[in-house]
């Protein structure tokens, strides 16, 4: 078989995944044009669904009328939609007119348990139960922001299908903040549930609002970008006495606060600080309900941050490890539980941070597209990237007349969004997925 048959073959079955000049430079610019004359037209539409979204907050694996809404929007357009992937979660399909490799992109749909106190006409009223307790419903980390940019992308590409060289697929995700108590959901169910199948992405992409960057700045990280995040609980067993007189019994207390010091000595004397940050914080330490009484037990909870697998593991050995031997030294018993199956670090992949860059720096100007060091805060996206190479980055929506450190930070209840910043995030992923589908680099 002739070379030139060979890739005819090759194309035809969509192994080809490099596509380099699928349109000469004349026909590249004349798509960035439409692209961004389908942003443009598509701003006030997508404006429309954010503020619908964001006074009608919903919890994590309750986002049905979300979820209703996104899927019934992308069904006109005339895509695959998969309904009811982990629990609300809504995945679509659509074939560009040209072939070329799968990609993939992300936004999650879930608020958090927040009573709302920016005053705005589309504010949330939701009241939900959390956790057995009635809690105010907010989109206080802008996650109705990244429903209503990849609907709005969605149509987009809908609208410039012929041009399309590829598929795409739309990963709508519930659950990214947290799940009910005893409940599966998030990234891991909607893998687990086939949501990186049939076809599966050659790459994924995601984005996130954030308070920290100025609107229509571009923040990115390539590497490890944003923390693992693990939940503890350290359960001290001692023995209960009468408070004047301790030596009667065996005091959780002492013990727990030795455990808190023993603790910290693995984030300052073990681990090596110029490899990796990690963060290891104690935010609950329960025990006791008399001052007269040493208690039988007491209860620490916690969280431990980390930028590497390696560390993670080291980190969770050494607290078992101390744990135990501070208890035992004082008497005591102490068992380490890990309340939460975590997040893992989010990596974005090196060589396609290097490859997107010059596509970012198209939409927002090299000025405004700015390296930023790893963030502490965890997020689930690192799941979909653990599958396939990943690439997350983050929008800054902080209006110019706000001093930076006066703006809410995300998950607070005065959390506020610069709208106007959403439309560099749509620009920014249309023009991802076309530049990185064919091979275009700006």
């Amino acid at each position: 078989m002739c070379r030139f048959a060979v890739r005819l073959l090759l194309l035809s079955l969509g192994i080809i995944v490099g596509l380099t000049a699928t349109v000469g430079p004349a026909g590249a610019e004349a798509l960035s044009d439409s692209i961004e004359r389908e942003a443009k037209a598509i701003e006030a539409r997508m404006l429309a669904w954010r503020q619908d979204i964001h006074q009608n907050p919903e919890l994590g694996n309750r986002e049905f009328r979300t979820s209703a809404l996104v899927a019934e929007h992308l069904k006109k357009l005339g895509y695959d939609v998969r309904e009811r992937v982990a629990h609300t979660g809504v995945v679509a399909v659509l074939k560009g007119g040209k072939p070329g490799p799968v990609i993939a992109l992300r936004a999650d749909m879930d608020a958090l348990p927040v009573t709302e106190e920016v005053d705005l006409p589309f504010a949330s009223k939701v009241r939900a139960t959390w956790r057995g307790q009635e809690v105010g419903v907010m989109h206080a980390c802008g996650h109705d922001a990244h429903t209503a940019i990849l609907m709005a992308a969605a149509e987009v590409f809908a609208t410039l299908r012929n041009d399309l060289p590829g598929t795409v697929k739309l990963i709508f995700q519930p659950a990214e903040e947290g799940l009910p108590p005893g409940e599966e959901g998030g990234a891991r169910l909607m893998i687990k549930e086939g949501a990186l199948e049939n076809p599966k992405p050659d790459v994924i992409f995601g984005l996130h609002v954030v308070s920290t960057g100025r609107t229509g700045t571009i923040g990115y990280r390539a590497g490890a970008t944003m923390a693992g995040s693990d939940t503890f609980r350290i359960t001290i067993k001692g023995r209960q006495t009468h408070g004047a007189m301790p030596w009667r019994g065996i005091d959780p207390i002492v013990i727990g606060s030795q455990v808190v010091l023993g603790l910290q000595t693995i984030q300052s004397r073990q681990v090596d600080v110029t490899s990796a940050p990690s963060v290891l914080t104690i935010g609950i330490f329960n025990s006791g309900n008399r001052s007269n009484i040493v208690p039988d037990k007491a209860e620490l909870e916690g969280t431990l941050r980390t930028y590497n697998l390696e560390m993670r593991d080291f980190i969770m050995r050494r607290m078992k490890e101390t744990a135990e031997a501070v208890a035992q030294s004082g008497g005591g018993e102490a068992a380490v539980e890990w309340i939460s199956d975590g997040y893992i670090p989010l990596v974005n992949n090196v060589a396609l941070t290097q490859r997107v860059l010059p596509t970012l720096r198209h939409v927002a100007g090299t000025d405004k597209v700015l390296e930023i060091p790893p963030r502490a805060a965890a997020e689930d996206f690192s799941f979909f990237a653990q599958q396939v190479p990943g690439f997350f980055f983050f929008v800054g929506i902080i209006s110019s007349d706000v001093p930076a450190m006066a703006a809410a930070p995300n998950h607070s209840p005065r959390f506020r969004i610069d709208e106007s910043g959403l439309l560099t995030g749509l620009r920014a992923m249309v023009h991802l997925t076309f530049d990185y589908l064919s091979g275009t680099t700006k």
